[in-house]
């Protein structure tokens, strides 16, 4: 074991070597293979090289060299091509911390039983008079980025609910084609994070016919990670038990509190509020509502689950 494995168990360097490829004996030329690609891309400011960095972008892609390389190049080319979006990126930031005050994102106390890192979204929480749906995607940036310096999570990954009950109408029409986009290539294309599911409850038809729309600009693998359990809790626990999960999701746990995460981050700065006018920060995103043209959406009447709700004793981060 090297320097740059200390953080682990020894379950979950056994993990990494089983599952990940990852070798003790070869780490620093495999870190060293990846670096090496960085003058291919000139056009491209990579800000940071160094063996941790990299080593995190090697585990989200099974130590596939040139994967994890192309990885590493769309984070940074994401920033660059995204700048507004990471001119004060930091907890402070008044739009970021109205977000993460009002649960954007919110972290659960335990792990599952792989070791995952559970986030949680209670979509109705957004309040469009204080913050804007690209302060929620900055907030869960900066979360994850965060949260990915922990070496157990780079192996064991994570997993995301999102409860859309009394998410209105009136907000799922601020989800636009563009802003589906950018939180597509924000958090799947250019993120080094191991996503083992991706978890949608109580959604409304709307959500539903928004899904059809971002599914094709969905990886496979991603789309296999998703599930529609509409109201149907029991489905959701037969993959995350019920044991760790607050009330809301049918669980034993009391209800979840929205400002845990953000004490974490903001620690005595939580309760320092500022005036932040929701439309002083305005951000272009790429147009590309005329990719994403929506088809005709009808309702759903039952849940749908696109992935398959099996269990299995093999971790689906794999």
């Amino acid at each position: 074991m090297t320097h740059l494995q200390a953080g682990l168990s020894p379950e979950t360097l056994e993990k990494a070597r089983l599952e990940l490829n990852e070798n003790p004996d070869t780490l620093h030329q495999d870190i060293q293979e990846v670096r090496d690609m960085v003058i291919t891309r000139p056009d491209i400011g990579f800000l940071r090289t160094d063996d941790a960095f990299i080593l995190r972008f090697l585990r989200a892609r099974k130590f596939h060299h040139f994967e994890a390389f192309r990885l590493l190049a769309q984070y940074f080319e994401y920033r660059q091509q995204n700048l507004d979006m990471f001119k004060s990126f930091k907890a402070t930031d008044p739009g970021i911390k109205q977000a993460l005050k009002d649960g954007f994102p919110g972290g659960l106390a335990n792990l599952d039983h792989y070791g995952r890192k559970i986030l949680v979204l209670f979509a109705a929480n957004w309040d469009q008079s204080r913050y804007t749906l690209v302060d929620i995607l900055r907030a869960i940036l900066l979360s994850l980025e965060a949260m990915i310096e922990d070496p157990e999570l780079q192996v064991n990954g994570f997993v995301l609910i999102i409860d859309w009950s009394n998410f209105t109408f009136k907000q799922a029409s601020k989800l636009t084609p563009s802003m589906l986009r950018l939180a597509i290539e924000g958090l799947q294309d250019s993120f080094p994070a191991r996503f083992g599911g991706i978890h949608f409850v109580n959604q409304p038809w709307y959500i539903h016919a928004l899904y059809t729309v971002i599914r094709p600009f969905l990886k496979e693998k991603t789309r296999k990670r998703i599930f529609l359990h509409g109201n149907n809790l029991n489905s959701l626990h037969q993959l995350i038990h019920p044991e760790i999960l607050p009330s809301e999701f049918g669980g034993m746990l009391p209800p979840y509190d929205m400002g845990t995460w953000a004490r974490t981050l903001l620690d005595h700065e939580y309760d320092d509020d500022s005036e932040y006018n929701v439309d002083s920060y305005s951000m272009p995103v790429k147009d590309v509502e005329k990719e994403l043209s929506p088809k005709s959406m009808k309702r759903n009447k039952g849940s749908t689950a696109p992935a398959s709700l099996s269990s299995s004793s093999s971790d689906p981060n794999q």
